[in-house]
Protein backbone atom coordinates (compact mmCIF):
# COMPACT_ATOMS: atom_id res chain seq x y z
CA UNK A 1 0.00 0.00 0.00
CA UNK A 2 1.06 3.36 -1.18
CA UNK A 3 2.08 6.21 1.52
CA UNK A 4 0.94 8.96 -0.13
CA UNK A 5 1.93 11.58 2.30
CA UNK A 6 5.66 11.19 0.95
CA UNK A 7 4.15 11.93 -2.50
CA UNK A 8 2.28 14.88 -1.74
CA UNK A 9 4.57 16.91 0.77
CA UNK A 10 6.66 19.25 0.13
CA UNK A 11 7.05 22.28 -2.23
CA UNK A 12 4.30 25.29 -1.56
CA UNK A 13 0.77 25.80 -1.84
CA UNK A 14 0.90 27.34 -5.34
CA UNK A 15 1.97 23.71 -6.77
CA UNK A 16 -0.20 20.63 -7.15
CA UNK A 17 2.92 18.73 -6.94
CA UNK A 18 2.39 14.86 -7.33
CA UNK A 19 -1.19 14.62 -6.87
CA UNK A 20 -1.63 13.34 -10.65
CA UNK A 21 0.69 10.69 -10.06
CA UNK A 22 -1.60 9.67 -6.66
CA UNK A 23 -4.76 9.85 -9.25
CA UNK A 24 -3.44 7.14 -11.14
CA UNK A 25 -2.46 5.20 -7.89
CA UNK A 26 -6.02 4.79 -6.57
CA UNK A 27 -7.54 1.12 -8.36
CA UNK A 28 -10.21 0.15 -5.41
CA UNK A 29 -11.99 1.44 -2.67
CA UNK A 30 -9.19 0.39 0.02
CA UNK A 31 -6.76 2.74 -1.80
CA UNK A 32 -8.84 5.47 -2.08
CA UNK A 33 -9.71 5.32 1.49
CA UNK A 34 -6.28 5.53 2.25
CA UNK A 35 -5.97 8.66 0.34
CA UNK A 36 -8.96 10.15 2.25
CA UNK A 37 -6.86 10.02 5.18
CA UNK A 38 -4.85 12.49 4.35
CA UNK A 39 -7.46 15.10 4.54
CA UNK A 40 -7.06 14.71 8.25
CA UNK A 41 -3.07 15.50 7.77
CA UNK A 42 -1.44 18.21 9.36
CA UNK A 43 0.58 19.47 6.65
CA UNK A 44 -1.38 22.05 4.65
CA UNK A 45 0.07 21.12 1.12
CA UNK A 46 -0.73 16.97 1.67
CA UNK A 47 -4.70 18.01 2.36
CA UNK A 48 -4.00 20.18 -0.78
CA UNK A 49 -2.91 17.74 -2.91
CA UNK A 50 -5.40 14.93 -1.61
CA UNK A 51 -8.31 17.01 -1.82
CA UNK A 52 -6.94 17.66 -5.23
CA UNK A 53 -6.19 14.42 -6.61
CA UNK A 54 -9.83 13.05 -5.09
CA UNK A 55 -11.67 15.93 -6.91
CA UNK A 56 -10.11 14.64 -9.82
CA UNK A 57 -11.11 10.81 -9.13
CA UNK A 58 -14.20 11.55 -7.93
CA UNK A 59 -15.51 13.29 -11.22
CA UNK A 60 -15.91 9.55 -12.81
CA UNK A 61 -15.62 8.09 -9.73
CA UNK A 62 -18.15 8.85 -7.32
CA UNK A 63 -19.31 5.79 -6.03
CA UNK A 64 -15.41 6.24 -3.69
CA UNK A 65 -17.32 8.90 -1.72
CA UNK A 66 -19.98 7.10 -0.46
CA UNK A 67 -18.65 6.00 2.66
CA UNK A 68 -16.73 9.62 3.36
CA UNK A 69 -20.28 11.39 2.95
CA UNK A 70 -19.74 12.55 6.86
CA UNK A 71 -16.37 13.39 6.73
CA UNK A 72 -17.18 15.56 3.92
CA UNK A 73 -20.00 17.60 5.91
CA UNK A 74 -18.03 17.93 8.89
CA UNK A 75 -14.69 19.48 6.56
CA UNK A 76 -17.34 21.67 4.91
CA UNK A 77 -18.14 22.95 8.49
CA UNK A 78 -14.92 22.90 10.26
CA UNK A 79 -12.53 23.99 6.97
CA UNK A 80 -10.31 27.30 7.44
CA UNK A 81 -8.36 26.32 4.41
CA UNK A 82 -8.90 28.18 1.39
CA UNK A 83 -7.52 25.31 -0.87
CA UNK A 84 -9.64 22.67 0.92
CA UNK A 85 -12.67 24.92 0.68
CA UNK A 86 -12.34 25.65 -2.95
CA UNK A 87 -12.51 21.61 -3.43
CA UNK A 88 -14.91 21.06 -0.78
CA UNK A 89 -17.64 23.03 -2.97
CA UNK A 90 -17.23 20.73 -5.29
CA UNK A 91 -17.16 17.32 -3.38
CA UNK A 92 -20.04 17.83 -1.53
CA UNK A 93 -22.16 18.18 -4.35
CA UNK A 94 -21.30 14.63 -5.51
CA UNK A 95 -22.79 12.99 -2.93
CA UNK A 96 -25.71 11.22 -1.49
CA UNK A 97 -27.53 13.62 0.63
CA UNK A 98 -30.86 13.60 2.82
CA UNK A 99 -33.34 16.63 2.43
CA UNK A 100 -32.10 18.16 5.73
CA UNK A 101 -28.28 17.86 4.32
CA UNK A 102 -28.97 19.74 1.21
CA UNK A 103 -30.40 22.48 3.65
CA UNK A 104 -27.27 22.69 5.33
CA UNK A 105 -24.77 22.14 2.40
CA UNK A 106 -27.22 25.14 0.67
CA UNK A 107 -26.37 26.94 3.20
CA UNK A 108 -22.45 26.92 3.63
CA UNK A 109 -22.04 27.17 0.25
CA UNK A 110 -24.33 29.99 -0.34
CA UNK A 111 -21.93 31.56 2.37
CA UNK A 112 -19.34 30.85 1.13
CA UNK A 113 -20.32 31.86 -2.81
CA UNK A 114 -21.49 35.64 -1.20
CA UNK A 115 -18.55 36.14 1.71
CA UNK A 116 -16.59 38.99 0.30
CA UNK A 117 -13.75 37.52 2.28
CA UNK A 118 -13.19 34.34 0.47
CA UNK A 119 -11.03 33.47 -1.85
CA UNK A 120 -12.46 33.71 -5.67
CA UNK A 121 -11.72 30.44 -5.96
CA UNK A 122 -13.80 29.77 -3.20
CA UNK A 123 -16.90 31.33 -4.39
CA UNK A 124 -16.30 30.31 -8.03
CA UNK A 125 -16.51 26.63 -6.69
CA UNK A 126 -19.48 27.41 -4.20
CA UNK A 127 -21.45 28.49 -7.33
CA UNK A 128 -20.86 26.05 -9.48
CA UNK A 129 -21.45 23.36 -6.50
CA UNK A 130 -24.68 25.21 -5.80
CA UNK A 131 -25.53 24.96 -9.45
CA UNK A 132 -24.53 21.19 -9.59
CA UNK A 133 -27.84 20.51 -6.46
CA UNK A 134 -29.61 22.76 -8.05
CA UNK A 135 -29.82 19.86 -10.95
CA UNK A 136 -31.38 17.52 -8.29
CA UNK A 137 -33.56 20.01 -6.48
CA UNK A 138 -35.13 22.28 -9.22
CA UNK A 139 -36.90 24.01 -5.97
CA UNK A 140 -33.83 25.94 -5.17
CA UNK A 141 -33.82 27.83 -8.22
CA UNK A 142 -34.89 31.12 -6.93
CA UNK A 143 -32.47 30.93 -3.58
CA UNK A 144 -29.85 30.54 -6.59
CA UNK A 145 -31.02 32.98 -8.65
CA UNK A 146 -30.59 35.21 -5.49
CA UNK A 147 -27.35 34.33 -5.07
CA UNK A 148 -26.51 34.89 -8.56
CA UNK A 149 -27.51 38.13 -8.51
CA UNK A 150 -25.88 39.23 -5.64
CA UNK A 151 -22.33 38.38 -6.53
CA UNK A 152 -23.08 39.36 -10.19
CA UNK A 153 -23.32 42.91 -8.62
CA UNK A 154 -19.82 42.74 -7.54
CA UNK A 155 -18.81 43.14 -11.14
CA UNK A 156 -15.36 40.26 -10.06
CA UNK A 157 -14.52 39.25 -13.39
CA UNK A 158 -14.01 35.76 -12.43
CA UNK A 159 -17.11 34.77 -10.59
CA UNK A 160 -19.03 36.34 -13.80
CA UNK A 161 -17.11 34.49 -16.27
CA UNK A 162 -18.57 31.27 -14.24
CA UNK A 163 -21.91 32.81 -13.78
CA UNK A 164 -21.99 33.30 -17.88
CA UNK A 165 -20.87 29.70 -18.17
CA UNK A 166 -23.08 28.09 -16.20
CA UNK A 167 -26.01 30.61 -17.56
CA UNK A 168 -25.25 28.48 -20.82
CA UNK A 169 -25.83 24.98 -19.25
CA UNK A 170 -29.08 24.25 -17.90
CA UNK A 171 -29.06 22.44 -14.66
CA UNK A 172 -30.97 19.51 -16.54
CA UNK A 173 -28.04 18.97 -18.80
CA UNK A 174 -26.29 17.95 -15.69
CA UNK A 175 -25.71 14.16 -15.56
CA UNK A 176 -28.10 13.23 -12.90
CA UNK A 177 -25.34 10.60 -11.57
CA UNK A 178 -23.60 14.00 -10.52
CA UNK A 179 -25.25 14.32 -7.36
CA UNK A 180 -27.65 12.13 -5.82
CA UNK A 181 -30.58 12.50 -3.93
CA UNK A 182 -31.95 10.05 -0.83
CA UNK A 183 -35.15 11.00 1.14
CA UNK A 184 -34.58 11.89 5.28
CA UNK A 185 -35.24 8.79 7.28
Amino acid sequence: MQNFDDILKGGDLRSIGQSNNVVSLIHNQESFDKLFQQLFHNDRKVVMRTADAIEKMTLNNRDYLKRHKKDILKLCDTAKNIELKWHLALLISRVSLTKKEVGKVWQILTGWALDRNESKIVRVNSIQGLFNLLAQHPELKQDFDLTIAETRRENIPSINARIKKLKNAAPANIAASQVGYCKQK
